[in-house]
C-alpha cells in the first residue's frame, strides 16, 4: 500500500501530464532551401499576330525535361507576351519578353503565368527575358529569369527564382521551332518546426519535482 506521504502525488502527477497533452505545441518557421538543374527539350510558337499595331507577339515554349528531372518535374509551359526591341543589325530581330501584360502597356490583356509539372510537385511563376531571332543562322537564342510565386506539394508556397538560356532552331514555315533550355532552380520553402514553450518546461519541472519527492518519501518509509 502507498503511504500518505506518496499518495497525493499520483493525482498531482496526472493532472500535470493531463495538463500537458492539451496544450497545443508552439512552431517556429525554418526555410528549406532546394537548388538543381533541368534540361529540357522545346518548343517554341511564336504569334505575330497578336498586337502588330503595337509591335506586340505571343510567345509559347513547351518544354520536356532530356533526363528525369528532379521533383517530377518533367515538363513546363511558359507563356508570356514580347515587345520589338531596336537592332542594329537587319537579320537580327530582338524582342522582349515578359508575362505581365503592364510591362509593355497593355492593361486588358491577362497575366500570364509559367507552370512547372509532372506529379504531385508543381512549381508556378512568371517569367521576364529575351531574345533574338537571326534569320541568317536560323537560330533563336535567349534567357531570363522566371520568378516563382507558389507551387504544391514539396513546394507549396515556394518563393524563389529559376534562370535559363535557350537556344532553338528557328522554323521558317511556321511550325513550332524546336531547341533546348538549361535551367537552374532555385528554391525556398517555409517548414514548420516543433518549438519548446514555457509551459513545456514548467510541465517538465513539474514531473522532475514530483518524482524527487517521491524519491524521499520512498527513502523515509524504508528509514
Amino acid at each position: 500500500m502507498f503511504n500518505s506521504h506518496t499518495a497525493w502525488l499520483i493525482p498531482l502527477t496526472l493532472t500535470i501530464v493531463s495538463f500537458g497533452s492539451n496544450i497545443e505545441r508552439a512552431t517556429a518557421e525554418t526555410t528549406k532551401t532546394y537548388t538543381f538543374n533541368a534540361d529540357y527539350k522545346t518548343l517554341v510558337t511564336i504569334d505575330t499576330s497578336y498586337r502588330p499595331d503595337l509591335d506586340i507577339i505571343r510567345a509559347t515554349i513547351t518544354g520536356e525535361s532530356v533526363e528525369p528531372a528532379p521533383y517530377g518535374l518533367n515538363f513546363f509551359t511558359s507563356n508570356t507576351y514580347g515587345k520589338l526591341e531596336s537592332s542594329d543589325n537587319a537579320s537580327i530581330i530582338k524582342y522582349t519578353f515578359n508575362s505581365d501584360p503592364t510591362v509593355f502597356g497593355l492593361t486588358d490583356a491577362p497575366l500570364l503565368y509559367d507552370r512547372y509539372y509532372g506529379g504531385a510537385n508543381e512549381l508556378f511563376g512568371r517569367a521576364s527575358d529575351s531574345a533574338e531571332i537571326n534569320f541568317v543562322q536560323e537560330t533563336i537564342k535567349g534567357g531570363g529569369t522566371i520568378s516563382i510565386f507558389g507551387g504544391t506539394g514539396l513546394f507549396k508556397n515556394a518563393t524563389g527564382t529559376i534562370s535559363f538560356t535557350e537556344e532553338d532552331k528557328l522554323n521558317l514555315s511556321g511550325s513550332p521551332s524546336e531547341g533546348l533550355a538549361k535551367l537552374t532552380f532555385t528554391l525556398q520553402t517555409p517548414q514548420s518546426v516543433p518549438e519548446p514553450t514555457a509551459t513545456t518546461t514548467l510541465i517538465g519541472m513539474g514531473l522532475i519535482g514530483a518524482g524527487l519527492i517521491l524519491k524521499r518519501c520512498r527513502y523515509k518509509t524504508f528509514l
